[in-house]
């Protein structure tokens, strides 16, 4: 037996098992309530929303599409800190080291509060874990000595104590995953929907400019396809209980459930969608087959009133989207999509129903887990990321990109095939020219062109020799527009500039 109080380091360690306990218990419980009342991802949402941009694009530049993983990861650490120095306080002052994890708890309520759409039963997870971490904490630090009440603090039984707690709390995160998974995932869901074929179907995808060039193929597989969301977990939302409200600035309000969705006629077109934030020669774009009702067709369902400007598009974790009525209401194929590339929509990509608009980048019309639209005004609303800075409309920008040879790479001189992409929809591309070491510009060849809301295939027969290059690319939309060659961030409306691509030629 130990005399006297826990040491600090012991203090430290109860506080780590308890968080553990605290977080484990919290999970359990979302798991029964539904996976966003978890108080860990309603700080990370909190976290990602007060964020300053400057910082929120240096960690997306950095790691890319595995942002979400290392936010989680970050507030772990953090959360892990808070909880060994609370143990330290507890320690010493037990029912001060229960007040500071009360705080926390109370912190994480405050969380809860803030995401879109609270609920009551969200409160439960954070209430639960908070009271779990503290008895845990208690139960750790006054582990007496035998069967004696009033023993002194036992470190032997502390670390039994302390062991089992430990994978207690791992066994109730583990099966919180484990129950929102059997009780909310969408996959059984889309598994069973059986999407009708298109009254209106895509025209023939195009043979390669180059079959031998390689480079990026004309749709991008739905795996591959890129994510870019504030979405910490998937939502997971079935057909069977979806539905979409149309209101507002319309004549009728409008109800449509799944079923009526499948049951009008369906369009299939083949479109690119980029994201904002994608810098030049970026990988935050890409093509699929998509199948869906037109907007058109819902709004005028609905009667949209002229005056309406904007479409407040809301998804069903909370997250609105302003699109434009001007550009989703002037004949292209704006749609509501059920299916991407022959299969009903990944859940990742928004099953069971997103927002589809050619020539917008997807912040301001690409609205996934769609529920609701209202029409209004811009002057009245600002959408989710309008409030974050971004411009309140933005077209794609004319861009190309070279994705072949890779920057960096070594090539044999010899004749080389240097291809790519050229995109800007619903204007379409009419050249693409390529040059190298700051020489002259020459026309790249493409492939046909089906579509002018696709992104066109290059390539350009390159005689290397050997050295250090530079390749650069540029494209002319359909309308004898060219690229532009200033640099530009991708805030507030898209980046501009020509792609380069470093290669050694030996």
């Amino acid at each position: 037996m130990d005399e006297g109080r826990p040491s600090r380091v012991a203090g430290a360690a109860a506080g780590l098992v308890a968080g553990g306990v605290a977080v484990g218990v919290a999970h359990l419980v979302a798991g029964l309530v539904r996976p966003e009342s978890s108080p860990v991802l309603a700080v990370g949402g909190l976290v990602v929303d007060s964020t300053p941009r400057r910082v929120r694009d240096a960690v997306i530049h950095t790691f890319g599409t595995a942002d979400k993983p290392v936010l989680l990861a970050t507030i772990g650490v953090v959360v892990a800190g808070f909880a060994a120095a609370v143990g330290v306080l507890a320690a010493r002052r037990l029912d001060r080291g229960l007040i500071a994890v009360g705080v926390l708890g109370l912190a994480g309520t405050l969380a809860v509060l803030t995401r879109p759409s609270p609920r009551v039963v969200d409160l439960i997870p954070t209430i639960l874990g908070t009271a779990a971490g503290c008895l845990a904490l208690r139960h750790l630090l006054r582990t007496p000595a035998g069967n004696d009440p009033a023993g002194e603090w036992d470190r032997r039984a502390f670390l039994v104590t302390a062991g089992w707690l430990a994978a207690g709390a791992a066994v109730a995160g583990i099966g919180g995953r484990w129950l929102a998974g059997l009780r909310f995932s969408a996959a059984g869901s889309r598994a069973a929907v059986r999407l009708p074929a298109p009254a209106s179907p895509a025209p023939p995808l195009p043979p390669a400019a180059d079959p031998q060039a390689g480079g990026v193929p004309y749709l991008t597989p739905s795996a591959d396809f890129y994510r870019v969301d504030t979405a910490l977990v998937v939502p997971q939302v079935a057909a069977e209980t979806w539905s979409l409200r149309v209101h507002g600035m319309v004549r009728t309000e409008v109800s449509l459930s799944y079923a009526d969705l499948l049951a009008m006629p369906m369009v299939e077109r083949v479109v690119t969608l980029a994201c904002v934030s994608n810098e030049v020669g970026g990988p935050y774009v890409g093509t699929a087959r998509w199948l869906g009702v037109p907007v058109s067709a819902v709004l005028d369902r609905a009667g949209l009133d002229p005056n309406a400007d904007q479409l407040v598009c809301r998804s069903h974790d909370g997250m609105t989207i302003g699109a434009p009525t001007r550009i989703v209401t002037d004949g292209r194929d704006a749609l509501l999509a059920v299916g991407m590339n022959g299969e009903p929509l990944p859940i990742e990509h928004g099953f069971p129903v997103r927002m589809v608009v050619p020539g917008l980048y997807g912040y301001c019309s690409a609205c996934k887990w769609l529920i609701d639209i209202e029409a209004a005004t811009f002057g009245e609303y600002d959408a989710y990321w309008v409030r974050q800075g971004w411009a309140q409309v933005a077209e794609i920008r004319t861009e190309s990109r070279i994705d072949t040879p890779r920057p960096g790479s070594t090539i044999p001189a010899r004749r080389t095939a240097v291809a790519g992409v050229a995109w800007a929809q619903h204007r379409g591309i009419s050249a693409v020219e390529v040059a190298v070491d700051g020489g002259p510009w020459e026309r790249a060849r493409l492939a046909s062109e089906p579509t002018k809301d696709a992104w066109r295939l290059w390539t350009y027969a390159w005689d290397a020799q050997p050295g250090k290059h530079t390749l650069a690319v540029r494209a002319t939309d359909g309308t004898g527009a060219p690229q532009t060659s200033m640099p530009a961030d991708p805030y507030p409306s898209g980046a501009t500039g020509y792609h380069t691509v470093e290669v050694t030629v030996r």
